[in-house]
């Protein structure tokens, strides 16, 4: 089974870490219902208890991960990063603080999964790499308080940079991580930041004719006005069948106090400022590595839906973050089995729910005949078996 060839794979990982982690994959994707302990024990052999124990404990799901992506022959392209707002409460329970939520487009009460995946090119999909809690009482701003919340995503990403450059030193962010701490530390690491800037981002074109003999050389000519933006090179880039219009060019940016790679996208109802720290890079290529950076939240909603990432029962960090992480790893595992069940130059859409029944349906079948004592040949026999799999499924 690929779970198990997966597990295989690994270095640091004890035999009954193995039975236990084969088990709860396993059970992830036969559980129709919400994923936290009680569920958990309900649709496998396994008790409560178990699962409570086995959480606290350290596991390498960066490992795990990478292993899953090479078995998934994924091409990465670059890295992705995003936090993700997980409703939770509790007195007891680590980590609550107010946390921007996207959906509800103001800051709650809860909890932060910040989350790093590795974005596959040829599948156009993230596969999560490794997901941290966010720790409560960071400041927002400098000057707050000693740690700001841009050092824990920056130390984050530092601390599985190695695994990282091993794939790609591209990296993509949204809005928010577009600040000069952020973007300083990861070009110290070598990594090329690719973000967003605001609509009224402070920027300068730069100065290159001559200069005086005497005195400070000139820096800078004039600010960059973005209803005016003939100084800058137009190019166009066709995204299903529409023309977008991309204007680039090298300026210097004032919050970010370093030259960079600006890309203006001019939609037919908006526009929105894209910007490099590789100042080499095209500005298609800076647009569609740009756009590939959404394939986190797909990463994340399945995780959400069908992985239990909102489900957990747990209180303290290690096991909250072995949940997620469990979460996050088995839409990885989904991803996996879907590849590995396509056949050559086949166009299948991914649907974790059709891969979830799939297991369900089977899970069900197999209990049917040990209950029942039905004739196995007759109904394993591949059409009726593929049939009675892919009921009720999305994609069969």
């Amino acid at each position: 089974m690929f779970i198990s060839q997966i597990l295989e794979g690994l270095k640091n990982i004890n035999k009954p870490q193995f039975k236990f982690l084969v088990v709860l994959f396993q059970t992830i994707l036969v559980c129709p219902a919400k994923i936290n302990f009680s569920t958990l024990e309900r649709n496998s052999v396994l008790n409560e208890r178990t699962y409570r124990r086995q959480f606290r404990r350290e596991f390498d799901f960066v490992e795990l991960n990478q292993e899953i992506i090479k078995q998934s022959e994924c091409q990465i392209k670059a890295f992705a990063m995003d936090a993700s707002f997980i409703r939770k409460s509790g007195k007891e329970t680590f980590g609550i603080d107010k946390f921007w939520n996207g959906c509800a487009s103001r800051a709650e009460k809860g909890l932060e999964a910040s989350i790093i995946s590795l974005v596959c090119g040829k599948q156009n999909a993230s596969f999560a790499l490794t997901v941290d809690q966010t720790e409560p009482n960071l400041a927002e701003k400098e000057g707050e308080a000693k740690q700001t919340r841009i050092d824990f995503y920056a130390a984050q990403v530092e601390k599985v940079a190695p695994q990282i450059i091993a794939y790609t030193r591209v990296g993509l962010f949204d809005g928010y991580y577009a600040k000069e701490k952020f973007v300083r530390r990861m070009s110290k690491l070598g990594l090329t930041v690719i973000s967003r800037l605001r609509a009224d981002a402070n920027l300068k074109y730069l100065y290159v004719g001559e200069q005086k003999p005497k005195g400070r050389h000139r820096r800078y000519e004039g600010k960059v006005d973005f209803t005016d933006l003939t100084r800058l090179t137009e190019t166009s880039v066709k995204v299903e069948e529409k023309e977008i219009k991309l204007v680039s060019g090298v300026v210097w940016s004032v919050s970010l106090k370093r030259k960079i790679k600006l890309v203006v996208v001019q939609y037919a109802s908006k526009t929105v400022n894209l910007f490099s720290t590789d100042l080499e890079m095209s500005a298609s290529e800076i647009f569609f590595s740009y756009r590939s950076r959404f394939t986190i939240e797909f990463l994340i909603r399945d995780a959400k839906q069908s992985g239990g990432l909102n489900d957990c029962q747990a209180r303290d960090n290690k096991a909250i973050e072995f949940h997620w992480n469990t979460a996050l790893t088995s839409v990885n595992i989904a991803r996996g089995i879907s590849q590995r069940d396509k056949t050559e130059n086949e166009k299948k859409p991914f649907s974790m729910k059709s891969i979830k029944q799939q297991f369900f349906n089977e899970q069900l079948l197999k209990l049917f005949i040990s209950k029942l004592g039905l004739e196995q040949s007759l109904i394993k026999y591949e059409e009726t078996l593929t049939e009675l799999r892919n009921y009720a499924t999305i994609f069969s």
